[in-house]
């Protein structure tokens, strides 16, 4: 795999670039075999399939000039590199985007992060098959599920080994998502309700990227959720991440609405209070809710974390 050739293209975006900021939310935990960050460039490794092939591609920036350097390597190569620019942002947009000043934190976050832009994958089923997993449990329990499958069942991914040395791996295909045997499921920590959310979708999973033709926000959401087990979460996570949804608010989380809330009130609401409060942000509530993440924690921690149950009946009946 170390002797197959790259294509390099490089990118000015006229802004400043930092591609692990922007993407940093598709890595499954520090573990990921599909997303490695080099931290002293600044470098992101990200293995991925693609509709030519699986494909490894490194995204290196470079600050002074405002440039990144995309390296590819694999089937997918070509495909890969035209989505750079859509990757890192480059079709989202700010306009009627505007902090209100009473939101304070807001304000200073989009002060400090003023190159943040949605990134846009068009990868939709690999999106769903993640959040499928990562469905009513902690984000270690997700990731440790996220690492075990792909090891197993995904394949090598073509090019050379970051520096870290780990062997990088391409997500599975729809179709052997579908064949991985309910044992292995378990093994991994996934129970039925979940895997069967990736096994449905990986049965639509042409459909699923035919999303990718649509522009109405409400009608990508309603053919997402008429998949079994697929809910408000659900398709917003897929939203975010395939789709460069910048109003994908992730409500139904168990944190996010009230870190949200607590940000910008200093007072933790449900979902239906943080909709009301972030209702002047339509069109960007999932942009406010990235930049108060990227600004750090904001809400005291009074205890160990909570762990989420995930094999009740009353925990797992519900959409998300």
């Amino acid at each position: 795999m170390g002797a197959v050739s790259s294509v390099v293209r490089r990118w000015r975006p006229g802004r400043p670039v930092d591609p692990h900021l922007l993407i940093g939310g598709l890595r499954k935990g520090p573990g990921d075999p599909a997303y490695v960050l080099d931290p002293g460039r600044r470098t992101v490794w990200r293995a991925t399939r693609t509709p030519d092939g699986p494909v490894l591609l490194r995204l290196t920036p470079y600050a002074a000039v405002a440039e990144v350097e995309a390296e590819a390597w694999g089937p997918g190569a070509s495909w890969a590199l035209d989505g750079v620019p859509e990757l890192l942002g480059e079709a989202d947009s700010w306009d009627g985007f505007e902090p209100l000043p009473e939101h304070r934190p807001l304000v200073d976050a989009a002060r400090r992060f003023p190159h943040f832009r949605v990134p846009r994958t068009r990868a939709v089923f690999e999106a769903m098959a993640a959040a499928g997993i990562e469905q009513v449990v902690t984000g270690k329990e997700a990731f440790r599920a996220w690492r075990l499958l792909l090891r197993e069942y995904g394949e090598p991914a073509p090019g050379p080994a970051p520096p870290d040395g780990r062997v990088m791996m391409v997500p599975p295909t729809p179709e052997q998502w579908r064949l991985i045997p309910s044992w292995q499921w378990l093994r991994a920590g996934v129970e039925g309700r979940r895997s069967r959310v990736v096994v449905t979708a990986a049965t639509r999973a042409k459909a699923l990227e035919r999303t990718l033709e649509l522009t109405d926000s409400a009608e990508i959401e309603r053919r997402l959720r008429s998949l079994p087990g697929v809910g408000v979460w659900t398709a917003a996570e897929v939203r975010q991440r395939a789709h460069g949804d910048a109003d994908a608010f992730s409500f139904a989380d168990y944190h996010v609405s009230r870190n949200v809330s607590y940000a910008l009130t200093g007072e933790e609401l449900d979902d239906e209070g943080t909709a009301e409060l972030i209702e002047p942000y339509r069109g960007h509530r999932f942009r406010v809710q990235r930049l108060l993440e990227l600004a750090g924690p904001g809400h005291p921690r009074y205890g160990p974390r909570k762990s989420l149950p995930t094999h009740t009946p009353g925990a797992t009946h519900r959409l998300r």
